[in-house]
């Protein structure tokens, strides 16, 4: 397929058509002229562009919302999406034969979609870049809205970042019958009292007690 046709879609105009020709170039076809650095340069740039936007629209959020956003965003499995969302698969180069039955491998076109962000990087400068990152990738980061961490997740962090050290759970009692019992714990961090929760579960009862310190801390 021609490369034009890439270019119309992403409404990215080259300069220079042998790096853009060279994002599609798989190390196992040329080990030297392939895209393995313009990967590694692209891999950089979306994640500039991606921490930027999310620290922009975010404002409110910890370090380790942010954190847990970025990485929902930057990884193999979206450059995946996006490379199958253009076709990138139809300008690969490989040293294999192409045939009827023949798949690129998903690692190969998420490589060259994170290729392609670094020849356009080159070719086009931080701005086009930064506006096909944020077209192709708005829907994935609207999604982030809906990220959601969790009381001892949320604990855990603000535990660490100011004491450098784990919450500490305890066990209290459990209650009730055998099929519905009732689980009570405490949790504590440095210079706080232990406060309780109680649940179904363990796990529950542990959430609870993190729900209710954060709320005395005034953290929630």
């Amino acid at each position: 397929m021609k490369l034009s046709i890439l270019e119309k879609k992403i409404e990215v105009k080259f300069k220079d058509k042998e790096l853009l020709q060279r994002s599609f170039v798989h190390k196992s076809l040329d080990s030297i002229n392939n895209n393995e650095k313009l990967e590694f340069l692209g891999d950089r740039v979306l994640g500039f562009i991606i921490s930027k936007k999310i620290f922009e629209i975010y404002p409110n959020d910890t370090e380790g919302t942010l954190d847990k956003k970025y990485a929902s965003l930057v990884n193999k499995n979206i450059c995946l999406a996006i490379g199958n969302s253009l076709n990138l698969s139809e300008y690969i180069k490989t040293s294999t034969r192409k045939t009827a039955n023949y798949k690129i491998e998903d690692k190969i076109i998420s490589d060259s979609c994170e290729a392609l962000i670094g020849a356009i990087f080159i070719d086009q400068g931080i701005k086009v870049v930064e506006n096909f990152i944020l077209k192709y990738w708005k829907d994935f980061i609207l999604s982030t809205k809906e990220t959601k961490v969790d009381s001892k997740t949320k604990l855990q962090e603000f535990s660490l970042k100011k004491f450098k050290i784990l919450p500490k759970y305890k066990l209290i009692s459990i209650k009730g019958p055998k099929h519905k019992p009732v689980f009570y714990t405490e949790v504590k961090i440095k210079s706080s009292k232990g406060v309780e929760g109680s649940g179904n579960s363990k796990k529950i009862a542990e959430q609870d007690a993190a729900t209710s310190l954060l709320k005395k801390l005034k953290v929630l």
